[in-house]
Order: C-alpha cells, then sequence, then structure tokens
C-alpha cells in the first residue's frame, strides 16, 4: 500500500509530462471558442435584421391594398382614426416593452414644437398616400417613394452642407430629367409622387436631427395631432358623414388596425436599423415602391403608359448610379 506522503511526488511527476505550452494552448482554444461564438451570434443578429427590414419594407409595399379595402371612407376620416388608433396602440406597445422615454419628451418644450411639425410632415404624407391609393394614382405614388432617396440627398445638400460626388450629381439629375419628361407630357406636375418624396425627406431629416427612438417619437407626433383628428371626427359625426360604427362592422375593424398597421412596420424598422448596416436597407428600401408598382399595375390594373414607363426608366437609372455611388464610398471607408 502507498503512502499518503509519495502523492505529492506523483503529482510533480505528472505536471513534469505535461507539455509546457498546454496552458496556452487552453487559452487559444478558448479564445477562439468566444470568437466563434461571437461571429455565430453576429450573423444569427444579421439575418434576423435582414427578416426585420424585409417585413418592414414588403408590408409598406403591400398597403395599399389594405386601404383600398377602406375606399368607401373619406381619405380625411381615414387619416383622423389612423391617427387616433395609433396613439392608443402606440402607447400600449411601449407600456408592454416599459419603454417611457416619450415621458422625458413631453417635458422638453423643444422637442414637442420640432415633434408637432415632423407630425404634421408625416400626417400630411399618410394623407396624401391615402388619397393616391384610393382615388387610383398607386403608380404615381410608388414613383414618389422611388424619388425618395434622391430627394433626400438633395435635402442633405441644402440643410447638412453635404458635397456630392459626381455620380450622386448625374443619379439626381436622371431623377430631375423623369419627373420633367412626366410633367412635360402630363401637362401638369405629378403632385402626388414630389408631394410623397418631399413630406418623407423633410420628416426624415428633421426626425435625424432630433435624434430620438422612432416609436417614442411617433407617439408624440400622433398624440399632438389627435386634438384636430377628434374634433374633426366628432364634426363629421355630427353632420351625420362619419362611417365609424355607422357602416359595417368591417369598415370599424380596418379603422381600428389602422393604429397596429401604423406602429409595426416602424416597430420592426427599428429592430433592422440596429442589426444591418444602413447600406442594406438603403438596397432593400426600394423593395417597397417596387411591390406598391406591381400591386397598381397587377391588381388595380392602372394604366402604365410610354410616358410612364420613360419617367421610371430616367429615375430607375438614377438609381442604380446613386446605389453604384454608395458602394464605391463603402468600399473606398474600408480602404481607409
Amino acid at each position: 500500500m502507498k503512502n499518503h506522503a509519495d502523492k505529492p511526488a506523483e503529482i510533480l511527476l505528472l505536471k513534469s509530462k505535461l507539455p509546457k505550452e498546454l496552458p496556452g494552448r487552453i487559452i487559444c482554444t478558448f479564445a477562439q471558442i468566444l470568437t466563434m461564438t461571437a461571429k455565430a451570434q453576429a450573423h444569427s443578429s444579421y439575418i434576423s435584421g435582414l427578416f426585420y427590414a424585409l417585413a418592414c419594407y414588403a408590408t409598406w409595399g403591400v398597403f395599399p391594398l389594405y386601404w383600398k379595402m377602406l375606399a368607401h371612407v373619406p381619405s380625411q376620416q381615414i387619416l383622423a382614426h389612423r391617427v387616433v388608433w395609433s396613439v392608443l396602440f402606440l402607447l400600449g406597445m411601449l407600456l408592454v416593452l416599459k419603454n417611457k422615454h416619450f415621458l422625458v419628451y413631453l417635458k422638453q418644450p423643444r422637442i414637442l414644437g420640432l415633434l408637432l411639425l415632423t407630425g404634421m410632415l408625416i400626417g400630411g404624407n399618410w394623407f396624401v398616400y391615402i388619397y393616391a391609393v384610393n382615388h387610383d394614382h398607386i403608380v404615381e405614388a410608388s414613383l414618389g417613394y422611388y424619388i425618395n432617396p434622391l430627394v433626400n440627398v438633395l435635402l442633405a445638400v441644402l440643410f447638412l452642407k453635404e458635397r456630392l460626388s459626381r455620380m450622386q450629381v448625374l443619379a439626381v439629375a436622371f431623377a430631375l430629367a423623369g419627373v420633367t419628361w412626366l410633367t412635360f407630357h402630363l401637362g401638369h406636375v405629378p403632385w402626388i409622387s414630389l408631394l410623397l418624396a418631399v413630406t418623407f425627406a423633410l420628416y426624415g431629416l428633421l426626425r435625424k436631427k432630433a435624434n430620438l427612438e422612432s416609436l417614442p417619437g411617433l407617439l408624440i407626433e400622433t398624440l399632438l395631432l389627435s386634438p384636430f383628428a377628434l374634433c374633426f371626427l366628432w364634426m363629421v359625426n355630427l353632420q351625420g358623414n362619419g362611417l365609424f360604427l355607422h357602416y359595417s362592422r368591417f369598415t370599424d375593424l380596418l379603422l381600428v388596425l389602422g393604429g397596429p398597421v401604423t406602429a409595426i412596420p416602424l416597430f420592426w424598422f427599428g429592430k433592422a436599423a440596429t442589426r444591418i448596416p444602413l447600406s442594406t436597407i438603403g438596397f432593400i428600401q426600394y423593395l417597397s415602391p417596387t411591390l406598391q408598382l406591381m400591386v397598381g399595375l397587377l391588381v388595380f390594373h392602372e394604366p402604365f403608359s410610354a410616358v410612364y414607363l420613360a419617367s421610371f426608366g430616367l429615375v430607375w437609372i438614377g438609381l442604380v448610379i446613386y446605389s453604384l455611388s454608395l458602394m464605391q464610398e463603402y468600399r473606398n471607408r474600408r480602404l481607409n
């Protein structure tokens, strides 16, 4: 039988037989496991962000199908209901998410003033879009969202003093040529396209400068608009023209669902923006007007003459040039 006093000697002998580089190998293996785990998590985050972005822009792209079901409701009433039900849904959503940043915004007069302005811009944008869908101008509306990125570029030059590359100047020139061509041949300015593009671009610019969270900001915007919306709905109801609770339960349901239909895609966008690069979102955003165009042409059979084809073609060329310029900028940043 071995003596207990011999055990330390056996341990020393065992240690002497172990490779001296073993601790280093263990550390390297552990570091590799951590790196692989981090890469797997980053890949998973990217994939989920991609799905959030696709879901967001696809939903916005098929919006005409939803609003078209309310074609019998005046656009002003749809807008007013969208504002009111958005307030209630957003409030409930933020409370569930335990996001109380909107309470901070309510205490700052400067932010409230800015959100009132952005609220009027997004409200105007919603109204023009609903009007366009329910008056058979979906194709013209889709053109507005195609040229929106290029309007963003112009606003960045005017207000943020950013400089355009030669390719970006060329891209904007093609977009302007497309709008000018359409104006000349239609005999009037495509005001639906321009209003949608400009109001959404101004909204994005002001929200970017404000640097506020999207959902709490939208809650305050709709909250500030809600007194006007409620007053309008009360007046049309007194006049006997209000359709809510006076037409059909399906219509009532669609008007109420205007709240979640507004908030949920924006929530998805916020999730996507924290998981994938903005350059990726920049490409995915073209999914929305493309789906709108397809819905207008294939579902509702709106006319698409050679004049429209030429106008869209010029704008699409501008977008291709603009996208190439973004890719070039991205490569230059990576090299530097």
